[in-house]
């Protein structure tokens, strides 16, 4: 079985958010898939069965199988090159790399309203609006400084009430950039998500609303950082990003 592990939403090694990806030419068990996504430690590892069409295709964090995650499906998209249909929990996703950028077409998640306190978990974030998104707490915070800087409760974050975790969004605070945000997923083996496509996948349709456009850039803060451009299209969201293969090998288990 053939490994890679990709850095995604950037066109550098050692940025972005890196996910393994291991190729097969079988279905295995899930239980094999989700120890191998513990032993590579990073926050997603994405599975894909060749030689069936469409390409069954499945992520795991190192404690839980997900229903989505972006950032492994460009990485997975990035390694095999070309067009490609993945079947998966959330439907069939096309994707296509070329021209050095990967594109990913993928379930649009609108956030709706919520009541949801975490201001004691988000120390010197001023909250100015809570939603709630298929997966995680989505909070807007007054500026993208409060976004940069926060420091959660991870331990309290980690037995909140949601699937995920919460995403913490605001204005963006340069030419260009329409958003930032951070992702915190303690519960799932993820502290901080570097970059997550997912999220996107509902910051899109809640900054579209606000600001009035459907073509959208955001930076996610982490530490490592990364870019995402995003396109919504009524129920869907076109996400591109570049990725960098920064190790190619074989499992041996």
């Amino acid at each position: 079985m053939r490994l890679y592990v990709v850095d995604a939403f950037t066109d550098r090694a050692f940025a972005g958010n890196p996910a393994g990806v291991v190729l097969l030419d079988e279905p295995v068990d899930a239980e094999w898939m989700r120890h191998v996504a513990a032993e590579l430690r990073h926050a997603d590892t994405a599975f894909v069965v060749l030689g069936e069409e469409p390409e069954p295709l499945r992520w795991f964090t190192p404690l839980a199988e997900v229903n989505l995650c972006g950032h492994a499906t460009l990485a997975t998209t990035h390694v095999l090159g070309g067009s490609h249909v993945f079947t998966t929990r959330v439907g069939e996703l096309r994707c296509e790399s070329r021209d050095g950028w990967v594109h990913l077409d993928l379930p649009a998640d609108v956030p709706v309203p919520a009541s949801d306190d975490v201001s004691a978990l988000l120390p010197g974030v001023g909250i100015e609006d809570v939603t709630r998104t298929s997966d995680d707490i989505l909070v807007r915070a007054a500026t993208a400084g409060q976004v940069r800087a926060v420091e959660p409760d991870l331990a309290g974050l980690a037995v909140l009430e949601v699937p995920c975790g919460v995403t913490v969004t605001a204005p963006g605070d340069r030419p260009g950039l329409d958003f930032v945000s951070r992702v915190f997923a303690p519960k799932v083996g993820i502290p901080e998500d570097p970059v997550t496509g997912s999220a996107h996948c509902a910051l899109a349709p809640y900054w579209a609303e606000r600001l009035g456009r459907t073509e959208l850039v955001g930076e996610q803060a982490s530490p490592r950082g990364g870019m995402v451009r995003m396109r919504l299209r009524g129920d869907r969201v076109h996400l591109s990003g570049q990725a960098v293969t920064v190790f190619a090998g074989s499992l041996n288990c």
